[in-house]
């Protein structure tokens, strides 16, 4: 029997010095962030220097019907307070205002109703499968 060495030198730096197990990185938690259009940037470059990667959906929704994205984020096993650190750097809160028509008023007097909107809104899910090829 031939004892050959690792073909990926990196496996041993990256798991001080043990070869990658097949669960090292393998994603237990499937975690999805709704965030508003204007945070995607700074929310993908928090979520990056964590070492953190996500894809993006572009999606409409909430009462306002504003356009918004939602991130796919794979999370290896205590990734993830690190991604909700990461997104709430990356995303803020804002107020914006709604135009809503004065009930019972004689004229067509719009009324500007401030309405807190921002953040993120996060669901994280136990992955049971996951497979890759």
């Amino acid at each position: 029997m031939v004892n050959d060495p690792d073909p990926n030198p990196k496996s041993a730096a990256r798991t001080g010095g043990q070869p990658d197990t097949e669960d090292s990185h393998m994603v237990k938690y499937l975690m999805t962030a709704v965030i508003q259009i204007q945070d995607v940037d700074n929310a993908v470059q928090a979520l990056s220097a964590s070492g953190i990667t996500a894809k993006a959906l572009a999606t409409t929704g909430g009462f306002l019907r504003r356009r918004n994205v939602t991130l796919l984020i794979g999370l290896a096993e205590g990734q993830r307070e690190l991604a909700v650190l990461a997104l709430s750097k990356g995303c803020r809160r804002r107020v914006e205002y709604l135009v809503t028509p004065l009930e019972g008023s004689p004229f067509s007097l719009p009324l500007s109703t401030p309405v807190s909107v921002g953040g993120a809104t996060i669901f994280t899910l136990a992955v049971e499968r996951y497979e890759e090829f």
